[in-house]
């Protein structure tokens, strides 16, 4: 391996490991010592990686706080505090988000359901922008302080982002914002249908992050929120069983599919 520190390919392998196992090896450049884990987010964990890797999928997967979580493990023999899953959270959510975020581009639909949610935050209501395509599959999500012009052509840029191509047909709530940020951002030729509630298939989406996030009471930061939000969505669309919202799948194809799913993003957390 490369030397973390200078990057130089001149490492030697040392024969003795660290307490976890990993190789260590010495640098014949700057004679410095590293192991497998150093200059990574991974760098001074003291478990191993498929622990943390657990910890992480119970924390976007289900609705547990971080003391749930705790505690759970305690049951299997692991014991750390939930100070410790928060400090996981904040190190590796985004770039659980960003890597699956990258998996998904250019694979959205042409008919985009937009709407925004409130999440509160340190005690007042934040605005959560999310998008569903016509076949139930996520767009893009983006946490925002307020909802406003700036916000909702910062979440249509992301969304294009993503997509790689403009939608053909945008159904929102009609928010006074929307038609000039979808104009300015995605082109001035899409059809903007304004639609309530009801038959509107991304107000039932918004229920997977809303109660999720109804065992932690409130999130304390912006930052925390926006990672955790971005997180959950797109572990929760990479896990997805359903590839079209009218599709039924049975519980054993279910079964089958999420484990081969969780094996797929096991491998994706452990190559960062």
């Amino acid at each position: 391996m490369n030397c973390p520190h200078c990057s130089s390919a001149h490492t030697t392998r040392l024969q003795r490991t660290t307490d976890l196992g990993y190789a260590m090896y010495r640098c014949k450049a700057c004679y410095r010592t590293c192991n497998e884990r150093t200059g990574t987010p991974f760098n001074f964990i003291e478990v191993p990686t498929d622990n943390v890797f657990q910890v992480l999928v119970c924390r976007f997967r289900y609705k547990l706080s971080f003391r749930d979580i705790a505690e759970f493990f305690l049951l299997r023999g692991f014991e750390f505090t939930h100070e410790t899953v928060r400090d996981w959270e904040e190190r590796f959510a985004s770039i659980f988000a960003q890597q699956l975020r990258a998996k998904r581009k250019g694979k959205v639909g042409k008919i985009w359901f937009v709407d925004e949610t409130y999440i509160r935050v340190k005690g007042r209501w934040c605005y959560l922008y999310r998008g569903i395509d016509e076949n139930g599959n996520l767009v893009d999500v983006r946490k925002s302080e307020k909802r406003d012009m700036a916000a909702a052509k910062a979440f249509f840029a992301g969304a294009h982002e993503v997509a790689e191509q403009s939608p053909q047909r945008m159904v929102t709530d009609g928010l006074s914002s929307y038609p000039r940020a979808i104009d300015e951002e995605l082109g001035t030729d899409i059809e903007h249908e304004v639609r309530g509630c009801l038959g509107n298939p991304i107000e039932q989406s918004h229920r997977g992050i809303k109660q999720c996030y109804y065992p932690m009471v409130v999130f304390g930061a912006i930052e925390s929120a926006k990672r955790f939000c971005q997180a959950f969505d797109e572990v929760q669309q990479f896990l997805r069983p359903k590839a079209r919202m009218a599709d039924l799948v049975s519980l054993s194809k279910q079964r089958e599919q999420f484990v081969e799913r969780v094996n797929e993003l096991k491998d994706l957390f452990q190559a960062i």
